[in-house]
């Protein structure tokens, strides 16, 4: 494994735990350096417990790890729950005139911080926020300009007078540290490489600028609120019209009428709001009005947990709207997926004028990850498919907006454009876009407008590329799973390897079409297999088996609202090749 440094900072809802984040990774990017952050928060204003998780390294990171080589506990509650979790050469940082130490692992440094002597913070409830981010760097070995400059930018929009006064707090915590401390173990590297910080819900609203979308709806829904705030900054700069409706009804029909009209249209959700898209998305494969809708899920059922992340939606998306249609379903690998899929997946269901999803999770919408821009592609391939924008010498045969081709793709026209008048209508019609009712009167017109609907699908899996498996061929274990899991199995299967297991990976991004027998054969000759999902049924399991009757030699199953660290994933693959268990439940140990 290469090296990575771990910081974790903890605290009650309203002790202002996000900040020292900001810092931190804006920090650390600047370095040259990687970063995989996540914040695990409640669904409530004040009290409550966050803790912040930031991994840092000069290698790719891929998800938030299984220790901590920092704590920065802003309340007791943090220290009590979190201090186990530094390993030898990490360090504790904290507020000693509120806060008690417990009993570290051995070789842990404890570093209190008289703070009420160091500075006066009567007024700023946070000011010990930013002796620790001082502290902090301090022990990291990092020069204090480069914390002076981030501060100055992260309180720009407030007066001087608070910019100079955490400055002092900042410089306080480190010179203190200086003299009081050792410094942590591994002190923090520079290259010259250069990262964006991207959140999932910012990628994919950037993929969606894009793909050429120009026209986002949405309601503001936990965890997909990101998307809209994003799309409603920029949409002067990028020329999307933006509209907050008033239910998430509204905000799928409205992206109907304006993908109707001629432009990429995108709507962004949680599985609470799809449900109520659920009979736009037929309309949409019925009318064959394409547009793209992202599902950012988050623990369920009902409002659930909604600030934490679950992989609970898959067979919602399966089964959303009533009736067979065409629809295209893939879920993003990490954040940098994120906005490479956007364009991909409109180039699908504009060729093929089906709705798609994007079915992401809250740990990708609100994560973050450090992202080189070279895999920013701001300029994709457009392909909008068999679409009519004019209507050349004007001479043509009678356009029929639903005619019947092997392909199942009919041309498509701009509404308005002359000479290519249409109907469009939520129920069956013939090749004209006139209703139909009756199949006898009407000469099996119903099967016909069927069977070319969904002829679709097999274009859409020539166009979709099949999962392949990562690692060795003949592998001890391999570990199989879709979306957000990607990265922490990856890291698994190399903790795995260290501890004389050999393992693979199977990565599933595009659910639908799902490519089963590709699937088949890349598990063929596999030792043992294992699914690793968020979800307490097992949701991909199922769907897997029901499309191709594959059953796993054993599950790993995580439905506490955290993510996955790596050795839940080790500890389950170990107990099942010792033939303890079938199905593993790992608990969370970092972010509870």
């Amino acid at each position: 494994m290469s090296q990575s440094f771990v910081v974790g900072i903890g605290g009650a809802a309203g002790q202002g735990v996000a900040t020292p984040g900001d810092i931190f990774a804006k920090i650390f990017s600047r370095r040259g350096l990687h970063l995989n952050a996540y914040n695990a928060y409640q669904s409530i204003i004040r009290g409550g417990h966050t803790f912040l998780t930031i991994r840092t390294g000069p290698q790719k990171i891929s998800n938030t790890g299984d220790h901590l080589d920092l704590l920065i506990p802003l309340n007791q509650d943090t220290m009590d729950r979190h201090l186990r979790l530094l390993t030898a050469g990490g360090a504790c940082l904290y507020n000693a005139d509120l806060i008690q130490p417990g009993t570290p692992a051995e070789g842990v440094q404890l570093c209190p911080m008289p703070v009420s002597k160091m500075a006066d913070i009567t007024r700023n409830k946070v000011g010990q926020n930013t002796i620790a981010i001082g502290a902090a760097l301090s022990m990291m070995g990092i020069g204090f300009p480069a914390l002076e400059s981030v501060l100055a930018e992260q309180f720009r929009k407030k007066e001087q007078a608070v910019i100079d006064e955490n400055v002092s707090l900042a410089r306080a915590g480190y010179d203190y540290a200086t003299q009081n401390f050792k410094p942590l173990a591994w002190a923090l590297p520079m290259t010259d490489a250069r990262y964006a910080v991207l959140s999932g819900n910012v990628a994919m609203a950037m993929g969606g600028a894009a793909a050429g979308v120009k026209f986002y709806s949405a309601y503001p829904m936990s965890p997909a609120t990101g998307v809209l705030h994003w799309m409603a900054s920029h949409a002067r700069k990028a020329e999307i019209m933006v509209r907050q409706v008033e239910d998430e009804i509204g905000v799928v029909t409205m992206a109907i009428g304006a993908a109707h009209a001629g432009v990429r249209a995108m709507c962004a959700t949680s599985g609470g709001g799809f449900a109520l898209m659920s009979e736009g998305m037929g309309l949409s494969a019925q009318a064959e009005i394409p547009i793209v809708v992202i599902d950012c899920q988050r623990a369920g059922p009902s409002t659930g947990v909604p600030t934490k992340t679950e992989q609970g939606d898959l067979w919602q998306m399966l089964g959303a709207g009533f009736g067979d249609y065409p629809r295209v379903i893939a879920a993003p690998l990490d954040i940098a997926d994120c906005f490479k899929l956007i364009p991909e997946i409109f180039n699908i269901t504009d060729r093929f004028q089906c709705p798609g999803i994007v079915l992401c999770d809250l740990l990708l919408s609100e994560g973050r990850l450090s992202v080189d821009p070279k895999e920013l592609d701001f300029n994709p391939a457009m392909d909008r498919g068999e679409m009519i924008t004019s209507n050349g010498t004007g001479e043509h045969e009678p356009y029929k907006r639903y005619k019947i081709t092997e392909s199942g793709v009919s041309p498509r026209a701009i509404p308005g454009l002359p000479g290519y008048t249409h109907v469009v209508s939520s129920d069956e019609h013939d090749e004209d876009g006139v209703l139909i009712s009756d199949e006898y009167t009407n000469a099996g017109k119903r099967r016909a407008m069927m069977e070319k609907r969904m002829r679709k699908m097999d274009g859409i899996a020539a166009a979709v590329p099949p999962p392949k498996l990562h690692g060795p061929a003949d592998a001890d274990v391999t570990l199989i799973g879709w979306g957000s899991t990607h990265g922490v199995i990856h890291e698994a299967c190399e903790l795995l390897r260290e501890a004389g297991i050999s393992a693979n990976h199977l990565a599933v991004r595009w659910l639908v079409p799902l490519h089963g027998d590709a699937i088949l054969d890349q598990l063929r000759d596999a030792r043992h297999t294992i699914i690793v999902e968020n979800n307490f049924s097992g949701q991909f399991a199922r769907y897997l088996r029901s499309e191709t009757s594959f059953v796993p030699d054993g599950n790993i199953r995580k439905y506490d609202g955290e993510p996955f660290a790596p050795h839940h994933i080790v500890e389950a693959v170990k107990e099942q090749l010792a033939g303890k268990t079938k199905l593993s439940v790992p608990t969370h140990e970092i972010m509870v």
